[in-house]
């Protein structure tokens, strides 16, 4: 039987800004939503800016050609504009997409060309980049705004004609203001149009690599994207003092907002909870200590990597972190030692780091915690509102009903992606359907649950999934082969995951051509030219005589992880020393 949410709650039949903003015109609760941390005084937008700003991208899209259901690209870091860009296009019944801003052209031409985009809107800083990838993929240059944020947020909001900065065009290629052009007072009184039915109308299509394969634009519906949020902020709320905490509560934006972890909870959830935030334009991490410290931060979203900072790094303890009352973890396991390394910071208070579990497949948050349980744990957290998971054994089949047992995680509920954008057969491999019409998601991660019933802790224990995580990132092994087959120095490739010094990386195992002399090196090298930062082989590359593989070709990746465990990283054995 599957294990249930302990908790429902409604969720409504609405566009997403509808969900966030109450309505298109009427009065909203005008605080400061979004700031500049660094200019927090004169760089910000109020909520009625945010929902403005967003009315005139909207506008200046449909005006630009957008018709509904066109895809939109946003190419950049983040800034105050970006949640702007991501819900002016959905008012403009256009859909969201938006790239890693470290992409090399080839890995932008292919989202590109996938996504079918009709429009990029790119940072100033990568135009470059961009303008050879739109050639590629066959982005005429009138489609390309060029973006950036070091306009005053108010100014820019409310002025009638584009704000400062409005230039860098190069061939056809628009300023991003230009979408803004006399629709101010037009904006005022302008109202999206509601979708006739959320649960089939796409909203974004943030890419994954899913289980397997290289990227697939995961279809996110406006429901699935509410029901997400619904999730969050009701299991919030189960603390009594919710309401209480809420009005002192400050967030601090670090994460990416491409991706769906700093997308959901920055540019929606916070906002929809009337929660200041603090806009990083990347990470920093003393910035973080500073921003923590100066703005009285109490939310800290984090991946992996930044807890073990917290953990490790010797300036922690010359911040003050008092304000801090939650920290939050995803897109990778964490282990307990590192999170109770961290904990010990709020010994009196306890402050506990709490892992979540969720999938781009799943809009994002899937399984969190009940705020009133305490004490520290490795798990992962319960079913959200609305959820379900079942354990199956690895045939398939089989469903596991004992608490500690290990198996394949299923899960369903009302976030879970329609499907791989144009990729049928990727979406049948990954969604299951029971007779009675009831999707699952094979997530590709092993797990077990304490106790068989609503409410118990799940532990994601490993993956069957091929894909390495980058400090969150994910990384397609094949996608990597695929780039290293185009190097004539490769007659054959496979790469696998590494664990070194607590983070996963890349390491790739290489048959070179019988007629090249080129390095291990400079092969990487050659590599780290090809493939975004956070792809690069930091693991290494290791020359074999060749490729594990069984009789229809698949790699024998579980052979390459248990030769590299022993050659480098975490699980390396140590040589005992003499007495």
């Amino acid at each position: 039987m599957p294990i249930k949410s302990r908790w429902t709650a409604p969720i409504p039949r609405c566009s997403l800004q509808q969900w966030i903003f109450g309505s298109a015109c009427g009065l909203v609760h005008d605080y400061r939503a979004l700031i500049d941390p660094e200019r927090p005084d004169t760089n910000f937008l109020t909520l009625d800016d945010f929902r403005l700003l967003s009315k005139r991208v909207a506008l200046g899209l449909q005006k630009a050609g957008l018709k509904p259901g066109d895809r939109v690209l946003l190419f950049s870091g983040n800034s105050l504009f970006v949640p702007s860009v991501f819900l002016g296009i959905l008012m403009a019944g256009g859909i969201f997409t938006g790239a890693n801003p470290t992409f090399v052209p080839r890995e932008l031409a292919y989202q590109l060309r996938d996504s079918q985009a009709s429009f990029l809107i790119v940072a100033e800083s990568a135009k470059e980049i961009a303008f050879e990838a739109a050639r590629e993929a066959g982005l005429p240059d009138d489609c390309i705004f060029l973006f950036c944020g070091d306009t005053l947020a108010p100014e820019l909001a409310r002025s009638p004609t584009p704000g400062p900065g409005a230039k860098g065009r190069a061939g056809k290629t628009r300023h991003w203001t230009e979408l803004l052009a006399g629709n101010l007072e037009q904006a005022k009184g302008w109202s999206w149009q509601e979708p006739s039915d959320t649960t089939v109308t796409t909203c974004c299509l943030n890419y994954s690599s899913g289980t397997t394969g290289v990227p697939k634009g995961v279809e996110i519906s406006h429901y699935s994207y509410v029901a997400n949020g619904v999730g969050v902020e009701f299991a919030n709320d189960l603390d009594p003092d919710a309401q209480e905490k809420r009005k002192q509560a400050r967030a601090l934006c670090f994460l990416p907002l491409y991706h769906a972890y700093g997308q959901t909870y920055f540019v929606t959830i916070y906002p929809r909870l009337h929660i200041p935030v603090y806009i990083m334009p990347s990470f920093d991490f003393v910035k973080v200590l500073d921003y923590v410290q100066r703005y009285r931060i109490t939310a800290l979203m984090c991946v992996p990597p930044i807890v073990v900072a917290l953990a490790k790094h010797p300036l922690t303890k010359k911040f003050d972190l008092s304000s801090v009352t939650s920290i939050g973890c995803g897109a990778a396991p964490l282990t307990r030692e590192v999170s109770e390394e961290v904990e010990k910071l709020f010994q009196d208070r306890d402050v506990f780091v709490r892992q979540g579990w969720g999938m781009t497949e799943t809009t994002c948050t899937c399984m969190s915690w009940d705020p009133k349980i305490r004490g520290h744990s490795s798990g992962v957290g319960e079913m959200m509102p609305n959820c379900a998971a079942r354990l199956m054994a690895l045939d398939g089949k089989t469903e596991i009903t004992k608490a500690g047992e290990r198996g394949e995680l299923w899960v369903t509920g009302p976030t879970l992606m329609r499907g791989y954008w144009r990729k049928p057969q990727a979406t049948a491999d990954t969604l299951s359907v029971d007779s009675d019409g009831t999707r699952w998601l094979r997530t590709g991660d092993i797990a077990y649950v304490e106790d068989y019933r609503p409410g118990g802790i799940f532990h994601v224990v490993d993956r069957l999934k091929e894909l390495i995580k980058v400090k969150g990132n994910q990384v397609a092994p094949a996608e990597l082969e695929g780039v290293l087959l185009e190097s004539p120095d490769v007659a054959d490739a496979a790469v696998v995951g590494v664990t070194i010094k607590g983070e996963e990386v890349p390491r790739a195992y290489i048959v070179r051509d019988p007629a090249s002399n080129a390095t291990e090196r400079a092969i990487a090298d050659w590599m780290a030219t090809k493939v975004a930062r956070y792809k690069r082989l930091k693991g290494g590359v290791v020359f074999t005589d060749v490729i594990p593989q069984n009789p229809s070709g698949k790699i024998l990746r579980n052979q390459l992880r248990e030769r590299a465990k022993k050659e480098v990283g975490d699980n390396k054995p140590r040589t005992p020393k003499l007495a």
